[in-house]
């Protein structure tokens, strides 16, 4: 579903957000790709909440998956690039969103689906002492927090919601209904717990007729919850808030569901907004400021037909958006968007009831909750089905790609026509010159006094002097892309292969790279560089390792490598090697396993998004520290845990070390999804290779079926350090690894003196369950 390599990629299409409209946008995409375009989509949170399930999540009714489109696997699966992070400015003269933690992300049209922000600054106190309802990563977080208290702390809890819109009301219902529960089931008195309503309206649901209203005032009297009416909230303070008329009302909980505008950063941009910072957008849905620039859903302002901020209409607009950008981006005619007049919101009161209202209808009961729960259900069903139902990728002829319908100018097109022609082999397939200067003009490499000659003052070879009494250490390491984001390819690519040498105990001090880039416009092949080697560098500088020079060359697929150098005692001093294992050392592990299996899951879209969130944390964290830790705390031998898998690299230690070693399959660390990708069948390519290494078990039929024994196999990416350690010092490196950051890090095992068999692994009896 991504673009083949017979049509490179002449336009990108950036979203920024991932509200409901852009996951339409990605849908349809999906199901029609563009030739030539590109999707990329940058969003904090992987998992976005479905705003119709939320309250149920709240009540109880439903799981946090239920309700949660995980837009890393909806990107993979619409051939879009996922890239976790947060928009926070436009520089509308380069066509780049800023970000807040990675380079500019280039555009040719853009789209923003960010929905609205509490405006916690309007009212003093309110962004130290109450929590917002969105971002809703922020407010899950404490809710849960905050169940966590009122169940293991029996204590009055006064909860105060400011916002008597359908959401403020809806989310105290449903909070009340679940902690009332909780507490009911620990035969606690649920009168424990007060709820209060403040609105600074004349009547709740002001947006709604007459009757709903009558309704959820009569279920908030009959379930005690103070409303305060009329009651504008000027300022907050720690379990306390203050009216208009300078009254102050005790809470000691304060939910925010009022008062939403735009994100603040888009007052810095040429967008024009409305009063409240919203995007105002024509019936095209796009900014009149900008005709690169779209928005859709609530964060979007319909100049000729403004409604209220409801989730039907960012639903909605899904397929008019995606139509926009796709004849943007072609040059064909937009068409307007005419949303409804009138449209069905169905409310819950927590307790599986709802009330319907439409215009002047209204009518409720427990089977208008079954009715809103049949119909959110099938939403999110119907988007699972399509992710669960795709079928494995198969290798076969490739089909024809269809012919881009992109405009281009004459530069372009004859760039275009060059990429999709075949290429030059030898030096012929080097990325160009000029390319490659604008790419790397950005990029500050660490510098070193040994470095003669390097990036700083290019020539054919660099020139690195090698200090007094030090000895080189050379390593390599080179692999293809295995994520859409070129920046954090380029971290997890340095991160690999800097593994090798802080393995040994070496200082990093010198890299060379050699990369390859997929064909395609000059200004999308440097951007890709640019991306890459940024993440690279920022890896490379943080070990004080200075990057030197390289190559860079056309290939089908976007890959990256280092040959980098470091420096040991020439006495070898320090130096850690494989072959140093001792008997009655125990084995360490500084990062938890499962990055092969759990990526050979994200190309088949089924991996969950977290998991590859966390799998990349981990991958993107250094083995630096830890090699030092394991280096004060007497290691005798290390090596660093990658292709080979452990299995493989443990046999690596105790073959030269003339030991045997044991392990407990129940104290390995184990990367969240891993067991359960594994137990899907989900392996890595590199598996059955590294599996004709199981002869090296002893007493192999008793664990073939252990859930965790095909992870002793898995490849893994940057992996963590494996180290053999005295057991008197095991505790408190264990403690100092953790302290600086290796939460995952585990004692694993024990080394023991070389018996009779040629098996010298073991498993532990505390591993089998």
């Amino acid at each position: 579903m991504q673009p083949t390599p017979q049509q490179p990629v002449l336009r990108d299409i950036v979203l920024v957000g991932g509200g409901h409209t852009h996951v339409g946008v990605l849908k349809r995409f999906a199901m029609a790709p563009e030739p030539g375009v590109r999707l990329t989509l940058i969003c904090r949170d992987t998992h976005t909440p479905y705003s119709g399930m939320l309250p149920g999540y709240i009540a109880g009714h439903y799981c946090y998956d239920d309700v949660h489109i995980d837009l890393r696997r909806l990107a993979e699966y619409a051939g879009a690039r996922f890239f976790r992070d947060e928009a926070i400015g436009i520089d509308h003269d380069a066509r780049t969103v800023l970000c807040r933690s990675r380079p500019p992300v280039s555009y040719d049209v853009m789209s923003i689906n960010i929905g609205s922000t509490p405006r916690m600054d309007s009212v003093g106190g309110a962004g130290d002492h109450a929590v917002p309802v969105k971002p809703i990563h922020r407010f899950n977080d404490r809710w849960q927090t905050l169940l966590h208290r009122i169940e293991e702390h029996p204590v009055k809890t006064r909860v105060a919601v400011v916002g008597g819109g359908a959401g403020g009301v809806e989310l105290l219902l449903a909070m009340q209904y679940r902690l009332g529960r909780e507490l009911a089931a620990r035969e606690r008195d649920p009168a424990e717990l007060s709820f209060a309503l403040y609105t600074r309206g004349e009547t709740i649901l002001p947006t709604h007729n007459a009757r709903v209203r009558a309704r959820f005032e009569d279920t908030l009297a009959r379930r005690h919850v103070t409303v305060h009416t009329g009651t504008d909230v000027v300022a907050v303070e720690a379990k306390r808030l203050k009216d208009a008329d300078g009254h102050w009302h005790a809470a000691d909980e304060i939910v925010w569901v009022t008062n939403a505008g735009g994100a603040a950063w888009l007052r810095d941009t040429h967008l024009a907004l409305d009063d409240d910072g919203f995007i105002e957008v024509d019936d095209t849905l796009r900014s009149p400021s900008d005709p690169r620039i779209f928005a859709a859903g609530d964060i979007a302002h319909l100049i000729n037909h403004p409604r209220e901020k409801a989730g039907v209409f960012a639903v909605r607009q899904g397929r008019p958006l995606a139509d926009n950008l796709r004849a943007a981006v072609t040059g064909r005619p937009l068409r307007p968007y005419r949303p409804q007049v009138k449209w069905l919101a169905l409310i819950s009161t927590g307790d599986r009831h709802a009330v319907a209202s439409r215009g002047g209808l209204c009518f409720a009961g427990d089977w208008v909750w079954r009715w809103k729960d049949r119909i959110d259900r099938r939403f999110m069903a119907r988007f699972m089905s399509q992710l669960n139902d795709l079928p494995p990728m198969q290798a076969g002829p490739m089909k024809p790609a269809r012919a881009s319908r992109v405009p281009l100018d004459a530069a372009e097109n004859d760039q275009a026509i060059s990429a999709m022609a075949m290429r030059c082999g030898g030096c012929g397939a080097k990325v160009g010159a000029p390319v490659l200067s604008r790419a790397i003009a950005e990029l500050a490499p660490v510098e070193r006094e040994e470095v003669l000659i390097g990036l700083h003052a290019p020539d054919d070879a660099a020139v690195v002097r090698v200090p007094p009494g030090k000895a080189m250490v050379h390593t390599v390491d080179f692999f293809r892309a295995f994520i859409d984001d070129p920046y954090l390819f380029g971290k997890i690519a340095a991160n690999h292969a800097l593994g090798d040498i802080f393995a040994m105990g070496a200082e990093a001090q010198t890299a060379t790279a050699i990369a390859t880039v997929p064909q395609g416009l000059e200004a999308k092949v440097e951007d890709t560089v640019f991306q890459m080697m940024t993440g690279a560098v920022e890896v490379l500088n943080a070990a004080g390792c200075a990057l030197v020079g390289g190559h860079t060359g056309e290939g089908s697929e976007l890959a990256l490598g280092f040959a980098v150098n470091g420096l040991v005692d020439e006495r070898m001093d320090g130096v850690l090697r494989k072959d140093g294992m001792r008997p009655g050392e125990v084995l360490i592990l500084t990062k938890p396993l499962g990055t092969g299996t759990l990526f050979a899951a994200h190309a088949r879209l089924a991996a969950r998004g977290r998991w590859i969130d966390a799998a990349l944390e981990s991958m993107c964290q250094s083995n630096r520290q830890a090699a030092d830790c394991l280096r004060e705390h007497g290691a005798s031998a290390c090596t660093d845990i990658t292709g080979f898998g452990l299995l493989g690299h443990l046999v690596e230690m105790t073959r030269p070390s003339g030991v045997d070693a044991e392990l407990d399959l129940a104290a390995l660390p184990l990367l969240e999804g891993a067991e359960e990708t594994v137990a899907a069948g989900i392996l890595s390519s590199l598996q059955p290779a590294n599996m004709r290494l199981r002869h090296a078990l002893q007493d192999l039929q008793a664990w073939v079926d252990h859930p965790r024994y095909p992870l002793l196999f898995d490849p893994q990416t940057a992996g963590g350090l494996l180290a053999s350690v005295p057991t008197e010092h095991a505790a408190a490196c264990l403690a100092d690894l953790v302290a600086q950051g290796y939460a995952r890090a585990r004692i694993i095992g024990r080394v023991h003196p070389a018996g009779d068999g040629l098996a010298p692994i073991r498993l532990s009896p505390s591993g089998k369950r």
